[in-house]
């Protein structure tokens, strides 16, 4: 079976063809960078904009070479949410048009679980990839998500914490605005913090206590404004690095200190990381160190899996399919992942329901 992937949740447009074992055939990606660069992060109506641009196009370019074009796939997955709501709707109007025209089983994906089940492509010019075995703790780590999960399965997959404000990859990116580094901010800090002292400067390392798994990234963030207020923008390639690698070493010791206590409460010895932060030089580094001194299998995809791509999608829609699932044409998309707790947390992590409106 070969499955048509469309990825449209926020700045890259992508289509990749897929097979049911995750054999990767084709995957094209369209970045925007360089359409929201200048603002320094991503605006919604220039990328909704980009995407309707983009998308046929990059469709055309994935299924370039293949045998029967369109009427050669077996099945089309898209990305129906989380993300911008603009941009998902291209994605998702594309698909079902294509589906329906075509009458092919259509599935929308959680771009979420795209992610967490990235791990399972082959990519045939990254050479054979060794794959989990479930049930694994996995580290979606993102510009817009950062969370934890327990993964029993395809269909079973729990939430088990979560940031309570700021991404790890939104920290990056508000991180490279302050010092002045462009967007998008993770890769330049990252190549910057290779070559610094991440010791330099004392950030604090937020959610440090073992009682929650939750991630907080906003008091990081605050206390390297106040760095910069106080210090100034680093004057020199020598201190910009040591500023950049003692942000970054907070960010991946948080990460995979709550990643490692996860597996320890949920006596699970296979940690997966994912999500375009995973693609991160520093942690990647750092959590195979620890995995190895904790005993615990360490999988991470290859860079290009990690970041935004339609193989992804087609790989977790693959699965469903197999299992005999596809929807109808009447989904519609979600800016936010229904999982995703918010509201005020008590000090254990555990959230404080509301109380139902009088009346």
């Amino acid at each position: 079976m070969r499955v048509l992937g469309i990825e449209s949740s926020c700045d890259e447009t992508a289509a990749a063809l897929v097979t049911d074992d995750g054999t990767v055939l084709t995957d094209v990606v369209a970045s925007q960078i360089a359409t929201h660069g200048p603002y320094g992060g991503i605006v919604p109506e220039l990328a909704s904009r980009a995407h309707m641009q983009a998308i046929v196009p990059v469709i055309q370019r994935a299924l370039r070479g293949v045998e029967g074009g369109l009427h050669g796939i077996d099945a089309i997955a898209v990305t129906r949410g989380p993300g911008l709501v603009g941009s998902l709707l291209v994605g998702v109007q594309v698909a079902k048009a294509l589906a329906w025209s075509l009458d092919k089983p259509l599935v929308g994906v959680n771009h979420l679980d795209g992610h967490l089940f990235a791990v399972y492509l082959q990519r045939p010019t990254e050479g054979k990839q060794p794959v989990p075995t479930m049930p694994y703790v996995a580290l979606l780590v993102s510009g817009g998500h950062t969370a934890l999960y327990r993964v029993d399965s395809f269909d079973d997959i729990a939430l088990i914490a979560q940031t309570r404000d700021d991404a790890a990859g939104e920290a990056f990116d508000k991180a490279a605005k302050l010092l002045e580094l462009g967007y998008p901010g993770g890769p330049v800090i990252d190549k910057l913090a290779a070559l610094g002292d991440p010791h330099a400067v004392a950030f604090p390392m937020p959610m440090a206590s073992r009682k929650t798994l939750d991630f907080s990234f906003s008091g990081l963030k605050t206390a390297l404004a106040r760095h910069v207020q106080t210090q100034g923008v680093p004057d020199g390639e020598k201190p910009l690095a040591d500023v950049c690698a003692s942000f970054q070493r907070v960010i991946v010791e948080t990460l995979v200190r709550k990643s490692l206590l996860a597996c320890e409460r949920e006596g699970l010895r296979e940690l997966v990381i994912t999500g375009g932060v995973a693609a991160n030089r520093g942690l990647r580094a750092r959590a195979k160190e620890a995995c190895e001194q904790r005993g615990i299998q360490l999988f991470v995809p290859p860079p290009i899996s990690c970041t935004d791509n339609a193989a992804m999608i087609a790989m977790a829609a693959a699965r469903r399919l197999a299992g005999g699932q596809r929807d109808d044409l009447s989904f519609a998309v979600y800016s936010r992942d229904p999982e995703r707790k918010r509201g005020k947390f008590r000090r254990d992590g555990t959230l404080v329901e509301r109380k139902p409106d009088a009346g």
